[in-house]
């Protein structure tokens, strides 16, 4: 998705930077070097790695080579703290939403991995934009990289624009940089990567990263899940469960499930029982969430009333079980309304 002339530097394992300064012509360290200047001092220029020779700089610039940042070209700011930036992607005729979400000592990033997405469920606004282009891992990682609270960030989670395991490969990539030493040296407990569950990629995403993992639910059947999201037809959620249980989720790696709660739909004790049936002996948590009307959504909110005691009802029975708090409601809060807002401007 990157039309811009000069090739990225961000993005890039260490070992990739060593082999790109020895084609270079420049000593295999001077790699190293570039490493602690993209991913420990965030540099926004190749001028800034005063450590490399003037004439390495001017080597990679003749190479075509930048670091590859973007800043943010729009943001809005909530009352309750959240901030949604707008990140352009390559020439600048796409964008991506990107979530800051401050919560006390915690400060969590929304990110996103592709511009649209190919899974239209009918509750999500960014299903109804389409699919229009895989993240790169550096536009993945300028979400990151170019917010102005990145030092604030005790969280990252890929819930945004996108399904993470249709773009395997760059959130892995993204992921290696913010968790290997030579990068931002994070745990992988402090990431969590969402899915609906993609046949080949959920079982290679387990068993290449130790990032947290949340698996979009939102019904207990698979015909009810089904009519809210056509990847269910795909890969069913009693596969993706059967999948889960030859896993460990036990210490290191949480395993949570995401659930919409919609008036009528899929909240009452009947549908909580099928969630106890479908999950029982898997270490799980199931976060709930409250559904705000979005345009050209026609599903209703749950009462308040509804989700507690729906939460309630599956405490008691075993499985941990939080709802999750609402934020941001008083700007674009909701997955692809401010980018798709963006594009309607540029097309008037």
């Amino acid at each position: 998705m990157v039309d811009n002339p000069t090739i990225p530097l961000l993005g890039k394992t260490q070992d990739e930077l060593k082999e790109l300064a020895r084609s270079l012509g420049m000593p295999a360290f001077t790699g190293g070097q570039m490493a602690q200047w993209l991913y420990q001092k965030h540099v926004t220029d190749i001028d800034e790695m005063t450590n490399l020779s003037k004439q390495n700089r001017e080597r990679l610039r003749e190479a075509g080579y930048g670091i590859g940042c973007q800043a943010p070209i729009d943001a809005q700011y909530s009352v309750d703290g959240t901030i949604k930036y707008l990140f352009p992607v390559g020439a600048g005729k796409e964008f991506v939403e990107t979530v800051f979400i401050p919560d006390g000592e915690r400060a969590t990033l929304c990110v996103s991995c592709q511009v649209g997405c190919k899974m239209n469920c009918l509750f999500c606004h960014t299903g109804k934009q389409g699919f229009h282009g895989q993240l790169s891992p550096a536009d993945i990682l300028t979400q990151i990289y170019a917010l102005p609270e990145r030092e604030q960030l005790t969280n990252i989670v890929f819930m945004g624009q996108g399904e993470p395991m249709d773009n395997l490969d760059a959130v892995l990539r993204a992921t290696e940089v913010l968790t290997a030493q030579w990068g931002y040296a994070w745990s992988p407990k402090r990431i969590t990567v969402s899915t609906v569950g993609i046949r080949g990629k959920l079982k290679r995403f387990i068993e290449e990263s130790q990032c947290h993992l949340a698996v979009s639910l939102h019904a207990p059947s698979h015909e009810q899940r089904a009519s809210l999201m056509p990847a269910e037809k795909a890969m069913g959620i009693e596969e993706v469960v059967a999948l889960l249980r030859n896993y460990d989720f036990s210490h290191q790696r949480r395993l949570s499930f995401e659930y919409i709660v919609f008036s009528g739909l899929n909240d009452s004790h009947e549908h909580a029982r099928q969630l106890l049936q479908l999950l029982n002996g898997l270490d799980c948590r199931i976060n709930l969430i409250r559904f705000h009307q979005t345009p050209g959504v026609p599903l209703p909110a749950t009462s308040e009333a509804s989700i507690q005691s729906f939460c309630d009802y599956l405490t008691r029975n075993g499985i941990f079980t939080t709802i999750r708090a609402s934020r941001g409601q008083d700007i674009y809060a909701a997955c692809g309304l401010l980018s798709t807002a963006r594009k309607a401007q540029q097309q008037h």
